[in-house]
C-alpha cells in the first residue's frame, strides 16, 4: 500500500495514495522568484537559497508524471496596468516594486520574461497553469472547480515561497477539504528563518496545517503507487 511517510502524520492519513484523486501543485516556480536578475534577486535575496528546491522538484515532478497524478502549475502575475494588484503589495524596496522594470521585464507582470516558469520545470502541454493575482491559488482562479470536476481529494505541494504562497495555498486547500502534504526540501523562502518558521507551523501537533514529507519519501510512495496500478 502506497503511503508517504509524513510528519506529524502520514499522507494520506487513511488508506492508500490514489493517483487519480491526487494532484501535484507546483507553486510559482517563475524566473522572477528564482532566476538571475529576477524580482527576488533584484530585491537582494540569496538566489542560491531560492534555487535549492529546483532539482528535488524536478525529481518529484518526474515521479508524479510517471504515476499519472494530475499536475497543476501556478504563476503569480498582474495586469500591465496593475489594476488587479492588491493595495498592500504596492511598494517594495526602492525601485523594485511589483511592475518595476528590470532585465527580465516588468516584475511579476503577466507576459513578461520574468513571469514565465523556469525551463527546468516547464509544464508539459497536458498540464494546466493557473495564473493568480494572489498569494493562494484558490482566491483568484478557477482551480477549485477543476479539483471538483476531477474528484481530486489530496494535493502534494511544492514551490516558492514557503512562508507566503505555499502556506497560503495550503490553508486554502485544507479549508476546502483537500488533504495536503508539503514537501519540505521542495520549498524555500527569502531567509532560512522565514522558511523554518513556516515549516514549524506546518509541523504542528495533530497535523493542524497538513503534514510534511521529504522528496525521497514522496518519490518512493509514487513509485509504489505506480507499480500497484
Amino acid at each position: 500500500m502506497s503511503v508517504v511517510a509524513g510528519v506529524p502524520l502520514p499522507f494520506p492519513q487513511r488508506g492508500a495514495l490514489e493517483p487519480s484523486r491526487t494532484a501535484l501543485l507546483v507553486i510559482d516556480m517563475q524566473r522572477d522568484f528564482c532566476a538571475e536578475n529576477g524580482y527576488m534577486h533584484r530585491l537582494g535575496v540569496d538566489l542560491e537559497r531560492l534555487k535549492q528546491p529546483v532539482e528535488p522538484i524536478r525529481r518529484v515532478l518526474g515521479a508524479a508524471r510517471r504515476c499519472g497524478l494530475t499536475i497543476m502549475h501556478t504563476r503569480e502575475g498582474y495586469a500591465p496596468d496593475l489594476s488587479d494588484l492588491q493595495p498592500w503589495k504596492v511598494g517594495g524596496a526602492a525601485n523594485e516594486a511589483i511592475g518595476s522594470t528590470g532585465p527580465l521585464g516588468r516584475a511579476l507582470v503577466r507576459g513578461e520574461e520574468g513571469w514565465n516558469i523556469i525551463d527546468e520545470l516547464a509544464p508539459s502541454p497536458s498540464e494546466d497553469v493557473f495564473d493568480k493575482a494572489s498569494y493562494g491559488v484558490f482566491a483568484t482562479t478557477a482551480i477549485d472547480a477543476d479539483f471538483r470536476a476531477r474528484d481530486i481529494r489530496a494535493a502534494i505541494l511544492v514551490g516558492l515561497t514557503t512562508d507566503c504562497c505555499v502556506t497560503s495555498t495550503l490553508r486554502e486547500a485544507l479549508d476546502r477539504g483537500i488533504e495536503c502534504v508539503v514537501v519540505e526540501d521542495c520549498t524555500a523562502a527569502a531567509s532560512q528563518r522565514r522558511h523554518d518558521a513556516a515549516i514549524d507551523l506546518i509541523r504542528s501537533s495533530g497535523g493542524v496545517f497538513g503534514t510534511l514529507a521529504k522528496s525521497d519519501d514522496v518519490i518512493e510512495a509514487l513509485g509504489t503507487a505506480h507499480r500497484e496500478r
